[in-house]
């Protein structure tokens, strides 16, 4: 049986909670339950009150709360389990006396004096607490005794640390959501020691957390010296004491996957942690691939996008609108497209048009109708029992027709950004940027037809920078940020750049691709466009149809070409080393090993603040290493995994997720049906825009540096 993805797991810890935390309304049934069996969370039910209706309750929470349940949960979700109203903590709230509230929070001094208050002030009957992560002793002890001094001890239901501190935006990949100043903040000589020793307890905090709701300790592999070794470290020593110390640990409860139990390391998963500073590129580079498209232009965040659409299609003098769309687990094209090329996003769009066009026809010509609107209305010539059909499958249809809406308006939205920022070009130049030399660089950079948005330039050069193995003078640079300051980019960034150069061309992996790029000179790829703006009357507002012939025309068609970046690389080194290039293979050789529940005990672990100053990477404020680490035998370095866990420090990128998830999907079709499919999660402290990365991180760390 496939095993449950991350969001499947942490839905239904979130609806645990929402109800109340009962598992099932029949304990008893639940050593019998077959999904129990697998490893898999059994379904939680809505308890009932008297009446037979869910226990109606307040869901206060602050803002990590709200992010972990806005990224898997709608309103009309949280009202199934009863929650009537939902409210920040840090707001102005009013009594519901009669209504029990439900608190998801994180265990901080702040958000226990706040919900002390609203326990002193009986703003609502009973209190039923969840932590986000584990709260610390001290904080406990001091939260209660308030609770003591304010008699109100009465009013608690249920305190429970729930493990659930990370936000997950697709089925596999999660943001532990710690900001986007986190690679700034482990490579910059500015931040404070106590900065750092917080940041790398929250990564911790929230990796521990990651793990406990998959169910499963996994073998930790990380490259020698930096923050990852650091996260490793601490992360194995404080699963390996919880195992030790726990007589009914989180890993043997209801649930959790039976090979903690046991079994062979192979069959637990593979957690590699690696530093930011691996591989830049993904975090910089222009993607043709849906999802990317969607983080980079439209700037997604938390599943939700916004989108300038016409107020009157028909009459676009009335000017533009915003609109706000999520994109979720529910949205069948998304989940089917999210990580597809955009041009086969264009054929799909059509294709699902067409059969929505076939499927409203077939039911209005049975009941008699000529458009759906007509099943709504007194037809005398309607067949009763047609009717009755047609009227059942309404709603489904009209929620399809309201997803391909959606998603035309957000094609709309993309192609425009395409064409005004020319970022066909910048890609097709990224997928073949070792054959660009200096001349052509430059060329391009003085090029005022190039885009509209500077940063798309500053992006291009970087890449091309990290990239090159031609040597680059400083008269060549000076004159290459000549040309990027007269195109209104912001150099400030490359300062910076030139010092990590060194480091990452050290550990990135280039690839040949494993497939020739797929051009098309008739605009074949993008037919899907052309046949929806020539068959959308009946079906969209015609004025779509004209705004797509415009935004098509001179948009470059091509696929991308099917290769593997650094990350993917080394993913595959240890996962599947028999397959693993032997450069791949060569790299990770020397990678650390933890397994927390080997006999084999570790010292104290000390601060990360400590190895800031042996300055083993050679960048300003970057993490050195603190010891000896464990180093792999040979059996643990040929040893294979079919599921893996992959967390960047310092800022994830949607190119990498995508690129593991192709990855996982090719080879695990090409091992037969009989082999276990590989999976990979993908995680990083925060899955950041590429502007966001250039402009808020490198640019700040470039600033220092001056």
């Amino acid at each position: 049986m496939q095993s449950q993805s991350l969001r499947d797991r942490q839905v239904a810890s979130l609806e645990k909670i929402l109800n109340l935390n009962h598992a099932s309304p029949e304990p008893s049934t639940v050593h019998h339950d077959p999904a129990a069996a697998n490893g898999l969370i059994p379904k939680a039910t809505p308890i009932l009150n008297s009446d037979g209706d869910p226990i109606w309750k307040v869901l206060v929470f602050d803002n990590l709360g709200r992010d972990v349940i806005s990224s898997v949960l709608r309103v009309n979700d949280l009202r199934g389990w009863g929650v009537t109203i939902h409210l920040n903590l840090n707001s102005p709230r009013h009594p519901i006396p009669d209504v029990p509230v439900l608190y998801l929070v994180e265990p901080t001094a702040t958000n226990l004096a706040l919900i002390n208050q609203d326990l002193s002030k009986s703003l609502y009957s009973e209190a039923y607490i969840n932590f986000l992560s584990s709260i610390p002793r001290p904080l406990m002890e001091d939260f209660a005794a308030q609770i003591a001094e304010a008699g109100t001890a009465e009013s608690i239901s249920q305190v429970y640390d729930q493990y659930l501190n990370f936000v997950v935006a697709e089925p596999d990949l999660f943001s532990l959501s710690l900001g986007k100043e986190t690679y700034w903040a482990l490579n910059s000589a500015n931040a404070t020691d106590e900065e750092i020793d917080t940041l790398v307890e929250r990564i911790v905090s929230g990796l521990f957390s990651v793990v406990v709701t998959m169910g499963v300790i996994p073998i930790i592999r990380c490259p020698r010296g930096g923050a990852a070794e650091m996260i490793a470290a601490k992360l194995d020593r404080k699963l390996r004491d919880h195992v030790l110390n726990s007589k009914d640990n989180l890993f043997s409860s209801q649930g959790q996957r039976s090979s903690t139990t046991g079994g062979t390391p192979s069959s637990r998963p593979v957690l590699v942690i690696v530093d930011r500073n691996v591989d830049l590129i993904p975090m910089l580079s222009h993607s043709w691939t849906y999802q990317s498209l969607v983080h980079d232009v439209l700037k997604m965040h938390l599943n939700r996008i916004t989108v300038e659409t016409p107020i009157d299609e028909e009459n676009p003098a009335r000017g533009r609108t915003k609109k706000a769309y999520d994109l979720t687990s529910k949205d069948f094209f998304w989940s089917r497209n999210a990580g597809v090329p955009f041009p086969q996003v264009a054929e799909d769009i059509d294709t699902e048009l067409t059969k929505y066009k076939d499927d409203a026809n077939e039911i209005t010509q049975k009941a008699g109708a000529s458009s759906l609107e007509d099943l709504q209305t007194d037809n005398p010539n309607t067949s009763a029992q047609h009717l009755k059909a047609a009227i059942t499958l309404l709603p489904e249809l009209r929620e399809r027709k309201a997803v391909l809406d959606m998603h035309m308006n957000i094609a709309t939205a993309l192609l425009k950004g395409i064409k005004d920022r020319q970022l066909d070009n910048f890609f097709q130049i990224e997928e073949n940027i070792t054959k660009q030399t200096k001349a052509m660089m430059l060329e391009l950079l003085n090029d005022s037809s190039k885009g509209n948005q500077p940063t798309d330039k500053l992006r291009l050069f970087i890449i091309w920078f990290l990239s090159t193995e031609q040597e680059v003078s400083r008269a060549e640079m000076e004159r290459f940020e000549e040309a990027l300051t007269k195109a209104g980019a912001d150099t400030t960034a490359l300062v910076y750049v030139k010092k990590v150069r060194e480091v990452t061309r050290m550990t990135m992996m280039t690839s040949a691709p494993t497939q020739p790029a797929q051009q098309s000179t008739g605009g074949e790829l993008f037919k899907g466009f052309s046949s929806i703006s020539n068959r959308l009357t009946g079906q969209l507002p015609g004025a779509l149809g004209t705004n797509f012939e415009n935004l098509i025309s001179g948009v470059k068609n091509f696929l991308p070409v099917n290769k593997d970046i650094t990350i993917t690389k080394i993913v595959e080194s240890l996962m599947d080393p028999t397959s693993a290039s032997s450069s791949a293979i060569a790299k990770t050789e020397d990678y650390l090993y933890f397994d927390p529940r080997s006999a084999n005990a570790r010292g104290t672990t000390p601060a990360p603040s400590q190895a800031r100053h042996q300055q083993a990477s050679g960048i300003p404020g970057a993490l050195g290493s603190l010891g000896p680490g464990t180093q792999a035998s040979f059996g643990q370095r040929r040893q294979g995994f079919s599921e893996a866990i992959v967390f960047t420090v310092g800022g994830g990128s949607m190119d990498e997720y995508g690129n593991l998830q192709d990855w996982a999907k090719r080879t695990s079709a090409a091992s037969g049906a009989t082999a276990p499919k590989r999976r990979v999660v993908y995680g990083s402290t925060e899955i950041v825009n590429a502007e966001d990365f250039v402009v808020g991180e490198l640019a700040r760390l470039g600033q220092e540096d001056k």
